[in-house]
């Protein structure tokens, strides 16, 4: 869009948690418009993680959401027929989409009977800064340390 910024949409709380965070993660997690099952999905995740960690789990999932969000990523920029690959620092709001598609994403291709506890079992490791999810926030993390001599092309 040229002329306007698009208007934030207001997105209500869950009804279980109350909490606006959770809205946004089963937003990601719904496939088809199916917000139901996305819910039934994560409250079933919730259950399991409260069970083996005796925690409160939505502070579980929490912590587990803050290891996996990267703070700083690459972007390619070509400059002179070369292209590098610059660290940049993220937006507050897409670190925490890229950390929440990271989880559901790496969750997905776990080997677990149902995707409640295929999440469950990635919100467990990413709490215990383990696991598929912490790891690409790992690598990103080195890519941009590695290529930190290029920052001054920053655009």
């Amino acid at each position: 869009m040229r002329k306007a910024k698009p208007k934030k949409r207001i997105i209500l709380p869950d009804p279980r948690f109350s909490d606006v965070l959770v809205t946004k993660f089963v937003n990601n997690i719904m496939n088809e418009g199916k917000k139901n099952v996305a819910y039934k999905i994560f409250y079933e995740a919730m259950d399991i993680v409260a069970k083996k960690t005796n925690e409160d789990c939505v502070e579980v999932w929490k912590k587990a959401l803050a290891n996996v969000t990267p703070a700083v990523e690459v972007r390619s920029r070509r400059i002179g027929g070369a292209t590098f690959q610059i660290p940049s620092e993220i937006r507050p709001t897409r670190k925490m989409s890229i950390g929440m598609k990271n989880l559901i994403g790496y969750s997905r291709k776990r080997h677990e009977k149902t995707m409640g506890q295929k999440l469950a079992g990635e919100i467990l490791a990413a709490y215990k800064e383990e696991g598929a999810a912490f790891k690409k926030k790992e690598d990103t993390h080195r890519m941009a340390e590695a290529n930190k001599a290029f920052s001054h092309f920053r655009f």
